[in-house]
C-alpha cells in the first residue's frame, strides 16, 4: 500500500487546521511553518480540499481558512479522497478486469491487496478528524512504542537474575 506524501500532509494539515482554528480563520502560513510544510505546497493542496467542500477560505486581514464541516463528520478518508489519492494496494486499475501483469492477467496475490486496500478504505472511513485531534486513535503503535522504550536493545549487557541461596 502506499499512501503519497500528498495524502498525508492534507491530514496532517486538516488536523491543525481542526486543532488550531477555535473558530477562527488559520493562516497557510501558519500550518506551513507548524507542521513543516512548504507554503506552496499547502495552497495546492487547500485549493483542492475547497473544492472539495472540506475547507472554507476567509479573505481579508485576519483571513485563512475554516473547516467546512464539524471535525466530527470529517473523516480522513474524505480528506485523502479529496486531494486526489486513490487509496489502494494493488498495481492494476482499480475495478479494472485486466491485470497489471504483461499478458494483462492478474497476479496471484490481487485479491489479497485488493481487499488490504479495501480494509485500508474501511479503516479511515471509520476515523473522524476529531478523532485524530483528541488522540483517540492511539492504536497498538503507541503501545509498541512504550514497551519497547523498557526493553533492552539486542545484545545489551543484562544482568544475571541471582539465584535463590540454598536451603540449609
Amino acid at each position: 500500500m502506499r499512501l503519497s506524501t500528498t495524502g498525508r500532509y492534507a491530514v496532517m494539515a486538516m488536523v491543525d487546521l481542526a486543532r488550531h482554528s477555535s473558530g477562527a480563520p488559520v493562516a497557510l502560513a501558519d500550518i506551513a511553518e507548524r507542521q513543516e510544510i512548504s507554503l506552496s505546497y499547502l495552497e495546492q493542496l487547500f485549493a483542492k480540499l475547497r473544492r472539495g467542500g472540506l475547507v472554507r477560505s476567509v479573505r481579508g486581514p485576519g483571513g485563512g481558512y475554516l473547516l467546512g464541516h464539524p471535525a466530527v463528520e470529517l473523516r480522513i478518508s474524505d480528506i485523502i479522497l479529496a486531494v486526489d489519492e486513490p487509496i489502494r494496494a494493488t498495481r492494476c486499475a482499480s475495478g479494472s478486469p485486466a491485470g497489471c501483469r504483461s499478458n494483462r492477467s492478474r497476479c496471484m496475490t490481487h485479491d489479497l491487496w485488493e481487499e488490504l486496500g479495501n480494509q485500508i478504505h474501511l479503516f479511515l472511513s471509520s476515523v473522524s478528524l476529531a478523532d485524530v485531534v483528541s488522540n483517540k486513535i492511539l492504536g497498538t503503535s503507541g503501545h509498541v512504542h512504550q514497551q519497547q522504550a523498557a526493553i533492552p536493545p539486542i545484545g545489551a549487557q543484562m544482568r544475571p537474575i541471582a539465584a535463590p541461596a540454598p536451603a540449609e
